[in-house]
């Protein structure tokens, strides 16, 4: 990050020199750290579209070109030839690990599933109905009540037996979350299975007979997880950090993470578009909803097209897509009248002129939640599928803001619009 020019900002007749932040790849950073001290104005930018709250060393997005990396490596290169524990090593530690720091990590990893046996009783104390999500923000915020062991965030060696827990754990708590929502009973992670074989027999398995994982599915769900490892400075991973800049314990900020996630326009977004395509419900209707989407007047918005950072083909639905034709050509779509929707709305988006003159290409949360539905995992699970995917991503963010001499607690300015200053009228005289 070198500041290699300024910019001017005249004020009232005064001028001030801003630095310019330039970053390893990307746009030229106005530096207004000084500007209130100096010049006793605020900025103003409502969702933060224009501001950097952070510099940061491990993901990379240039929305313009289609572009993600993770500590510089392109994410289809990831996807196609990693995999998700590998990547996770490289968010956390910044390098691609050796054969030998690569075993030693897989084994912390599966060795560390099994949360305590108390937390059972979390999951008892909620409804049948609840929703994963609720369940997951419940139960990974009580984590901290369990692990006092690793609470401190100023003990560096507390930090990453913090950081292996949660990657671990987490997919256990979501499938535990699933198993309570249905009325099955909780089976254990094993060993003997990789990172996402073992989530899928934990969600799929019952104890009264044996259950074997397709190894095109453990595969599918392998990219589903890394391709949601981490996506720069979005709302949740932004509520992490600002959680974390209070100096709040790691499984609270990371339940923070979670909440934020569960909104419909971040995380929820592939419910939506599996609701989306049950609201079209036959193949012989898409017509109708496609001119919908193209009338200005018509609320109905094709949900899974588009994207608010990539303004061309979010490179992960590239990735993305290959999985799921292995997936339905494996599972088959005949039966499925979800899936024939999709697969005919994927068609007529990436040949109608409207949607390519749009740029409205399908985007990860179709394709994930076509996988997602095709493998039996009911909507609600959509998000917490997500949310353990995205755990790596938020620590990962979580520890470099923590390393960050320049680390300050998260306050926000306001443009104040409110009433002016007035006396208190006592209660007889209003």
């Amino acid at each position: 990050m070198a500041e290699t020019k300024t910019a001017t900002l005249t004020l009232d007749g005064k001028t001030y020199e801003l630095p310019v932040l330039s970053p390893t790849s990307g746009p030229d950073v106005l530096d207004i750290r000084k500007l209130y001290s100096q010049a006793g104005v605020f900025t103003y930018d409502p969702g933060f579209t224009s501001t950097a709250s952070c510099d940061s060393t491990i993901t990379y997005i240039d929305g313009d070109k289609g572009e993600l990396q993770h500590r510089g490596y392109p994410i289809d290169q990831l996807a196609s030839q990693s995999h998700y524990l590998e990547v996770c090593y490289l968010l956390l530690y910044g390098e691609l690990p050796t054969k030998a720091e690569l075993e030693k990590f897989e084994t912390t990893i599966t060795r560390h599933t099994m949360i305590h046996e108390q937390m059972h009783y979390f999951f008892r104390g909620f409804r049948r109905d609840s929703h994963p999500m609720a369940t997951m923000v419940g139960v990974v915020g009580a984590m901290s009540a369990f692990y006092h062991d690793s609470t401190d965030v100023n003990d560096p060696r507390q930090r990453e037996i913090a950081s292996h827990r949660l990657i671990a754990k987490m997919p256990t708590i979501a499938a535990m979350a699933y198993k309570y929502s249905i009325g099955q009973p909780f089976v254990y992670p094993r060993n003997d299975l990789d990172y996402a074989a073992n989530f899928i027999h934990m969600c799929f398995a019952v104890p009264a007979e044996e259950y074997k994982v397709d190894p095109i599915l453990a595969r599918a769900m392998d990219r589903i997880f890394t391709l949601h490892a981490d996506h720069e400075q979005n709302a949740s991973t932004s509520t992490v950090r600002l959680a974390s800049s209070s100096g709040a314990n790691p499984f609270a900020c990371i339940a923070a993470g979670i909440a934020c996630l569960w909104g419909p326009a971040h995380g929820g977004a592939n419910q939506a578009c599996l609701e989306m395509l049950k609201e079209i419900g036959t193949v012989d209707r898409i017509p109708e909803f496609i001119a919908r989407a193209k009338d200005k007047n018509d609320p109905f918005r094709l949900m899974g097209f588009g994207h608010r950072v990539y303004k061309n083909m979010d490179p992960r639905a590239t990735v993305m897509k290959e999985s799921a034709d292995e997936v339905l050509e494996l599972l088959g779509v005949e039966n499925n009248p979800l899936l024939q929707v999709a697969k005919e709305l994927e068609k007529i988006a990436l040949s109608d002129p409207y949607f390519i003159e749009k740029k409205l290409f399908p985007n990860v949360d179709f394709y994930s939640g076509i996988i997602l539905e095709a493998m039996g995992f009911p909507t609600s699970m959509f998000t917490p599928i997500f949310a353990l995917s995205r755990t790596v991503g938020w620590i990962s963010q979580w520890k470099e803001q923590l390393g960050d001499p320049q680390m300050k607690i998260g306050r926000p300015r306001q443009l104040y619009l409110g009433e002016g200053l007035r006396d208190y009228t006592p209660i007889d005289e209003r």
